[in-house]
């Protein structure tokens, strides 16, 4: 969730002309796919920024059983890394009210979305942005990590 202390320092970057990247998701359990993506990501701009999915939004998203890992050590995990730079909790479903708040320069997801799927890509767009679907890393995903540690 965005404080006005979090817009201020994100315009104080724009006006500094740095770009920001904005991507979202769940980051359940992190894995080498999550972390090539971000990498990816970070390359295309300055500041990182991730809207993380709420444990309730993960429920309403994948079900009751998710996430596995609740959303404050999931927050930590992904502020530890050092290509992420800012990660924003949202508890809504899509990350769309982040993204017309921060209005990144370039906006990105992995590449199991296209880009006319990804949330918030005619808003970036019209605003001059980029919008980008990233590599994606094929054998890399949390259910299947969660399938295999059920079938132990």
């Amino acid at each position: 969730m965005l404080t006005e202390k979090d817009l201020s320092i994100l315009r104080e970057y724009k006006a500094k002309g740095l770009k920001i990247v904005f991507t979202n998701g769940c980051f359940d359990i992190l894995h080498a796919g999550h972390i090539a993506y971000l990498k990816e990501a970070k390359t295309l701009g300055d500041i990182l920024v991730i809207g993380l999915n709420s444990d309730d939004s993960i429920k309403k998203i994948k079900g009751p059983e998710r996430p596995i890992q609740d959303e404050l050590t999931r927050m930590v995990i992904l502020q530890s890394l050092k290509m992420v730079d800012h990660v924003f909790l949202f508890g809504e479903e899509t990350p769309l009210v982040l993204i017309e708040s921060i209005i990144p320069d370039v906006l990105v997801k992995g590449g199991d979305w296209s880009i006319d799927n990804i949330i918030g890509a005619d808003l970036v767009i019209d605003y001059g942005g980029q919008v980008k679907s990233l590599n994606f890393k094929e054998g890399h995903s949390t259910t299947s990590i969660i399938e295999k540690i059920k079938n132990l």
